[in-house]
């Protein structure tokens, strides 16, 4: 926001330095980016006026002007469109220096001698562009240098105003809070009720919904089509940002800065003769001011008349429904509507509107009522014209009508703040604000003004407090407090060991957005229905992520455009699936996924140049699920997403954990990366879900190895074994490992041998080789009922 220091002094006639005010309002948490001269430096240029005006003897284009500066008279060529005998413009006198460093001199035009030259506001670095001279007001003195008349020695201060103080967004916003840290006295205009001089049946509005909590209007008829907005506002609202548009649009944006409070006029003779704010209908449509068609949504607040939607609420007006240049009648609105209702619908279209960036982040619901009578008088004094009677509707479910009264504790501000402070400063610096109060035994009962709707809590005051006390002046003072042990249950394992086991592993983590584009949500999770964003950023940001997948493949691409080849990536987050049933909201499912590709080993010249293939990432996967404590199972299946040779999900329990493999390099080729690229995914509750460790003595007695070279079906996995040695070993197997595998002559070409180590012992007792063979005998039969195994001899 950018903000005039002397529009802002002239609210604070008190107000003095410079560097230390500024300063204050960073400690009140209105950050100041920048300061700036509000225009760029020259001289030797003032108020002069045109005598009379000739024709150029050696050029069609050019006029020969006779200029008074109040002294003298000058003649000065000048191929401007406007110029005429009468008017006073800026004059740049011989020697004067003009922005860019342009020092004017005599010169000769097309054989005619100038002496001088007459400005427009671009050349004065007053305006981007300009169609002609700048015209001043007929009543500026010739002779006074345009600096000190347009008081041009001015700074602007470029203030980031937080989301939350909306009611900062104004002159008057930022004169309170300056006012109340500084202790200075507040001098506002006038808005006294103006005087009803037509007697007019208003028009009749209808407030539909209590998103418009409160409407005010009033008919204006008989305003001049000739009248021009003074210099002085055009002056005010060029340093905002704004460039003067008509007198009446000019006025409406002049008090929105000023008060805080978007207005609107729309052109009498164009409305039908009533007024409804509701939501839009199915098919309505809206020509807006900047000429833009938009289908309006059923989610859109209208201004609406008998014919149709007139104005979107709180974002922009209706262009046929303006106010033109030649508009005699006028009816002004000035209402509120709730933030909710508001936000996102200018994103939605595309719009960037003054109106809609204050209305998101609130108005005060309170300001209506004055901001149409600031604006009628200005309007009367700069247009004339006859105002009707005002209107005002509330809507009797509006959130915004009551007071809101908040119990602050002494002993809560000085438990929060570390510190007593006395009475008189808290009630003090609330009274400030606005705050009524009433004293309390334990404190004070606290009524928040209108324009403060972001407190609503004892704590918002308590920060208010500090805030204007300043935080530097809060004594630095570590809190007591008794160190407990954290009470993390032994059966759940915390989300952070998973990533630190993959760091240790040599992964990063990432974070991505959880918004994707719906393209490649449906190439990495196809068969799922994203969840669509109602308001998104971008079309590319439009759907919640169903998987991790596409936030590290977003990472490898960016990655890879920086010659980064050997990746291994993590990222935990969550990921999102549509309802499991209408009505309820969208399942959020916590995950874990990874992503490697490249070497195995960095570079080296003592390593070798191994790719990274699909048994490192099951090997990344298996420390995961060790983690854990219970066994999972790794199956080979079909993934769209993944290489039909290379992927497998993993299962403990009989549940889907998730799934592993390479990417599918039909993908790769759709997405324009260099494979193999290997992925897991994994359900983080589950695998956070750990197996409470058992404690066990270690046997006394010595253990047992028994060898076994099994013969099984080719397509059976060291997985399906295992399975059968934990449901079938006898008790005395404690564990076994797989120590070779063989496929070739001797075994048959539907056959292959699985070497096993069984690793035997009791707690009780030394094993005799009769327990050794019935073991082995039973883990042997085990292993031919369920896989048809047999003995290899």
């Amino acid at each position: 926001m950018r903000v005039s220091e002397r529009w802002l002094r002239e609210w604070l006639p008190g107000l003095v330095g410079g560097p230390e005010w500024i300063a204050r309002l960073d400690e009140l948490g209105l950050e100041v980016d920048g300061v700036e001269p509000a225009a760029p430096p020259f001289h030797g240029v003032v108020v002069a006026e045109v005598l009379a005006v000739a024709p150029h003897p050696n050029a069609d284009k050019l006029r020969v002007c006779r200029v008074s500066d109040g002294r003298d008279e000058w003649e000065v060529v000048c191929g401007a469109p406007n110029v005429a005998a009468g008017i006073k413009v800026p004059f740049a006198r011989e020697g004067a220096e003009l922005p860019g460093g342009l020092r004017i001199r005599k010169a000769r035009l097309r054989g005619v001698e100038s002496r001088g030259m007459l400005c427009s506001a671009a050349e004065l670095g007053l305006a981007e562009r300009a169609d002609g001279l700048m015209v001043l007001p007929a009543d500026a003195p010739p002779g006074v240098d345009l600096r000190e008349y347009l008081d041009l020695d001015d700074r602007l201060l470029d203030i980031a105003v937080t989301p939350n103080r909306g009611d900062c967004l104004s002159i008057a916003g930022l004169a309170r809070e300056l006012a109340a840290a500084l202790g200075l006295a507040l001098r506002a205009p006038e808005t006294a009720p103006v005087a009803v001089s037509l007697d007019e049946t208003p028009l009749d509005v209808d407030l539909a919904d209590p998103a418009c909590g409160r409407y005010c209007g009033r008919v204006i008829r008989g305003v001049d089509p000739r009248a021009r907005t003074p210099l002085w506002m055009a002056e005010k609202l060029r340093r905002a940002g704004l460039r003067s548009i008509h007198p009446v649009v000019d006025v409406t944006n002049y008090v929105m800065l000023e008060l805080g409070q978007p207005m609107h006029a729309f052109d009498l003779q164009r409305l039908s003769r009533n007024i409804t704010v509701r939501w839009a209908r199915a098919g309505e449509t809206l020509r807006l001011l900047n000429e833009q068609t938009v289908e309006l949504d059923p989610d859109c607040l209208v201004i609406a008349d008998g014919r149709g939607p007139v104005a979107l609420a709180g974002v922009m007006g209706g262009l046929d429904s303006a106010v033109t240049a030649g508009s005699r009648d006028l009816f002004l609105e000035s209402a509120f509507f709730e933030p909710e209702a508001v936000a996102g619908r200018a994103r939605r279209f595309g719009l960037a509107s003054e109106s809609a960036y204050r209305f998101e982040r609130g108005v005060d619901p309170g300001l209506q009522r004055r901001a149409l009578e600031r604006a009628t008088a200005l309007i009367l004094e700069i247009c004339g014209g006859r105002a009707g009677p005002p209107i005002e509707r509330r809507h009797p479910a509006s959130p915004r009508g009551d007071d809101i009264a908040i119990h602050l504790r002494r002993a809560r501000v000085e438990a929060l703040l570390g510190c007593r402070l006395a009475d008189a400063d808290i009630s003090g610096r609330l009274a400030a604000l606005g705050c009524g109060l009433e004293a309390r035994d334990d404190g004070w009962r606290v009524v928040v003004p209108s324009h403060r709707f972001d407190l609503r809590i004892e704590a918002d005051l308590i920060e208010e407090i500090a805030r204007l006390h300043g935080y530097a002046r809060l004594p630095r003072r570590l809190p007591a407090f008794a160190p407990a042990p954290p009470s993390a249950p032994e059966g759940r394992l915390d989300a952070a060991r998973l990533a630190l086991a993959l760091v240790e592993r040599g992964y990063r983590e990432i974070i991505s957005y959880s918004f994707i584009e719906p393209e490649l949500a449906a190439r990495l999770a196809p068969g799922v229905e994203p969840v669509a964003l109602r308001n998104p950023l971008s079309r590319e940001l439009s759907v919640m992520r169903p998987s991790l997948w596409p936030g590290l493949l977003g990472a490898l691409r960016h990655n890879r455009h920086r010659q980064q080849a050997d990746l291994a990536l993590f990222e935990i987050g969550t990921c999102f699936l549509p309802a499991a049933r209408e009505g309820r909201p969208a399942e959020e499912i916590g995950r874990i996924g990874g992503l490697r590709c490249g070497r195995r080993l960095g570079e080296g010249w003592n390593r070798p140049r191994e790719a990274v293939d699909f048994f490192d990432i099951k090997g990344d996967v298996e420390r995961l699920l060790v983690l854990g404590g219970e066994e999972a199972v790794f199956e080979a299946a079909v993934h769209p997403v993944l290489h039909p040779g290379q992927s497998a999900r993993v299962v403990r329990a009989g549940r889907v954990l998730g799934w592993l493999g390479a990417l599918h390099p039909a993908l790769l080729a759709a997405l324009d990366l260099d494979g193999p690229v290997f992925v897991f995914e994994l359900d983080l509750e589950p695998l956070c879900a750990a197996a409470v460790p058992q404690a066990a003595a270690p046997s006394r007695f010595p253990a047992v190895r028994r060898d076994l070279a099994v013969l099984v079906p080719r397509d059976c996995s060291w997985a399906q074994v295992e399975a059968v040695l934990r449901r079938a070993a006898p008790p005395i197997v404690q564990s076994w490992r797989l120590f070779d595998v063989y496929t070739g002559p001797g075994v048959g070409p539907e056959r292959k041998s699985f070497a096993i180590g069984l690793i035997l012992q009791d707690i009780s007792r030394t094993l005799t080789d009769r327990d050794v063979e019935s073991a082995g005998a039973a883990v042997l039969a085990a292993l031919a009922e369920e896989l048809g195994a047999t003995l290899r001899e």
